[in-house]
């Protein structure tokens, strides 16, 4: 494979030592003959400015900062490369202490490319509170789009604020499943499951498949298992609650939700591309090493 000639570097800006990183692979770049940009991971318009005129983008923080990376790049199929500067970094590439000879190699076309689902969030607002759409063979009805996200990681819907239970009316391919009564309800990737997914008991799986996972979070007298779905299955959640419950992307944005307020999840179309000069059977040994089993 060629090299990269067009590089980003998106620093943390709470991060001191991630700009002054940020600094010294700017130079080491630019002697390798790479148009480098660098800016803030927080500054998505600024970062949206650049990215589609970059051939790689590198991100110096934890896995938030790769998170927003993953929504920026996979819109114009720019592959990612994580430094890592987080306290677990389970998507970091690279460690911060020894980065040139990796770089290198990835500069001298010395690395595989991994394909990672990111999932399509649509918000519908419920005009009339109180109305539940059926359950079984007449399916769900349509309802216009109010906000749309995309996540790599997982979507969760919560009781928010208050330790209450709430009920998630919840459908796969229009299709009633269960209410769950639960905390809340979360909708992982394969790259998700690492997470959240992980705390609540979710399976592992590889990052590569597409599949879907649907996990409750302290059920309570309801289904407590979790599901893996086929390739391209669609989730449909409603939520009952007697306050308001929070609609959560990839925990980086919040959504307050109403009853009856309807949330679809499927896979997107669009993937995020992640650099790796470790071979294949990093992800288990990354696994073992952070979570210290």
């Amino acid at each position: 494979m060629g090299s990269f000639h067009a590089v980003g570097l998106l620093h943390h800006p709470r991060k001191p030592e991630s700009l002054v990183l940020a600094g010294e692979m700017c130079h080491y770049l630019a002697d390798r003959g790479c148009a480098v940009w660098m800016g803030s991971a927080w500054d998505e318009p600024e970062a949206l400015a650049h990215v589609a005129g970059l051939d790689l983008l590198i991100t110096l923080g934890g896995d938030g900062t790769i998170l927003r990376a993953a929504r920026l790049g996979s819109r114009y199929r720019v592959p990612l490369l994580g430094i890592k500067l987080g306290r677990v970094s389970f998507l970091g590439e690279i460690m911060p202490d020894n980065w040139r000879e990796p770089l290198a190699r990835l500069l001298d076309g010395d690395f595989w490319l991994e394909e990672r689902m990111l999932l399509d969030v649509a918000v519908s607002h419920q005009a009339g509170a109180g109305q539940s759409p059926a359950r079984s063979g007449s399916g769900l009805s349509p309802m216009p789009v109010d906000h749309s996200y995309l996540a790599l990681n997982e979507v969760v819907v919560s009781r928010g604020d208050l330790a209450r239970l709430i009920t998630v009316e919840t459908w796969v391919d229009q299709s009633y499943l269960t209410s769950y009564r639960a905390d809340g309800v979360i909708v992982a990737t394969p790259t998700g499951c690492t997470g959240y997914a992980l705390a609540a008991g979710g399976p592992i799986l590889p990052p590569e498949l597409r599949n879907i996972l649907l996990i409750p979070i302290c059920p309570h007298l309801s289904l407590d298992r979790p599901i893996v779905l086929s390739q391209g299955a669609t989730v449909t959640l409603r939520v009952q609650a007697d306050h308001p419950p929070i609609l959560t992307v990839d925990g980086q944005f919040e959504i307050t939700l109403a009853e009856g307020d309807q949330v679809d999840v499927r896979a997107s179309e669009h993937v995020s591309q992640f650099v790796h000069v470790q071979d294949r059977a990093y992800f288990y040994r990354t696994l073992m090493e952070r979570l210290r089993w």
